[in-house]
This record gives C-alpha cells, structure tokens and sequence, in this order.
C-alpha cells in the first residue's frame, strides 16, 4: 500500500503550491455563507445566494480511505458535469503520473488519509488551472470535490507586495522543493524568468526584477524586488 506520493507528483503539486493557496483564500472570501446544493445535470453548485457553474473534481471516501476522480466515477464518466476534470487524467498520462492517471486513489497507507486526499485536490486545480476547489460533505463520510469553471470568481494577479508571503506560504504547503514553487509561481503568472545555482530571477513587466535566492539545503533565503532604472 503505497504511504507516499510519487516525486512526479509532489513535483507537479509544488508547482501550483504559491499561486494555488492565494487562490482558495480568494474564493474563500468569494464565496457566501450558507448551506450548498449542486444539480449535476446542469453543473449548477449554489451556496448561500450564489449560483456558480462547476465541475466534479473527485470524491474523498473516509471509510475506504480512498479518491476517485471525478472523471472516473462510474455515474458521471462522460457526462458535462466531468468534461472539465478530464483534463487531469490527459495531463497525467502526458507527463507520466500515475496518481492523475488511477481512477482510484488508496490512500490507507497514509500517516493522514484527509490531508492526501486534499493534496490530489490541490493538485487537481493546478493542472486544470481552475479558480479554486470546493470541498464539502456529500453524506456519510464522502466529501465531494467541485471546481468552479465560472468566470466571476476572482482570479489572484502577481502582487510584489505580497510576494514575499505569497511564496513563503506556498513552500511551507507541502515543503518538497522550494524552488519548483518559485518556479510555478512566475510561470503560472506568465512571468519570465532564468534559474542559477542558488537563485531565480524573474522579469515582471514595467522594468522591475525579482530575486529568489535558496540556501544551501534549498530553501528560500531572500526575497527581493528591484525597479530597473
């Protein structure tokens, strides 16, 4: 029973690691207060007073302790309601990883089951590239995944100031490699930028720079912005 992800994975996952935690806590603050109810048929999840279109990412099982992705879910493959999330298992192939490519993911082996089933959420979002995750109790012990595919929610813009907590918080999420959460960061945000030995250096239009530099073992060290005369 596997008790690990794969490095394909956590690689993958850091990658969305700086850009995606900004983005849950601006849909968070997005969405109201309020009971939900979704209607698959017509992709439709509604919390409080707010419709949002969505699709089904995966569904969590606590008791088997176990995901499954949304397009694989034998009542739903094929169906609109997953047409966005089959992008996750095309990526995977793609790129070889297997824990997007399963239908089923065990999850037993894992010191906490929750945690990794959040973990394939997050990474969920990143491939697709969508605005966020919704996670909520679908009876039982299922927690079912959704992706808003809605173009209000609002998407996070690279923001210098918070530069320096955006990508410290990202790297503390998951904490397998600092530096491909820098470089996820700026390439999410179609930022240039160059790799050195203990540095990244990324190009944001408007004449300014940003410097990342890593210790020894890694992790970040610095984090400092420059307006290019």
């Amino acid at each position: 029973m596997a008790s690990e992800f794969s490095e394909a994975f956590l690689l993958e996952a850091e990658r969305h690691a700086a850009w995606g935690a900004a983005q849950l806590d601006a849909l968070a603050a997005f969405l109201p207060e309020g009971p939900w109810t979704a209607d698959l048929p017509s992709c439709t999840y509604r919390q409080g007073d707010l419709d949002l279109r969505v699709a089904v990412l995966g569904t969590y099982d606590a008791e088997e302790r176990s995901w499954m992705w949304g397009w694989a879910n034998p009542g739903l493959r094929g169906t609109e309601a997953v047409a966005l999330t089959g992008a996750v298992e095309r990526y995977g192939r793609a790129q070889g990883i297997g824990e997007l490519t399963d239908e089923v993911v065990p999850l037993s082996g894992f010191d906490d089951p929750r945690r990794a089933a959040e973990m394939l959420a997050f990474t969920g979002m990143g491939v697709t590239g969508a605005p966020g995750y919704i996670g909520v109790p679908a009876g039982g012990a299922t927690l079912v995944y959704f992706l808003p595919d809605d173009a209000r929610v609002p998407r996070t813009a690279l923001d210098l100031v918070e530069l320096p907590r955006t990508l410290l918080t990202g790297a503390g999420l998951i904490g397998y490699s600092p530096r491909q959460v820098v470089r996820g960061y700026f390439d999410h945000h179609g930022v240039a930028r160059r790799d050195e030995a203990d540095r990244i250096v990324a190009e944001p239009t408007g004449g300014q720079t940003v410097e990342v530099t890593f210790d020894a073992v890694g992790r970040i060290a610095g984090i400092e912005a420059k307006i290019l005369p």
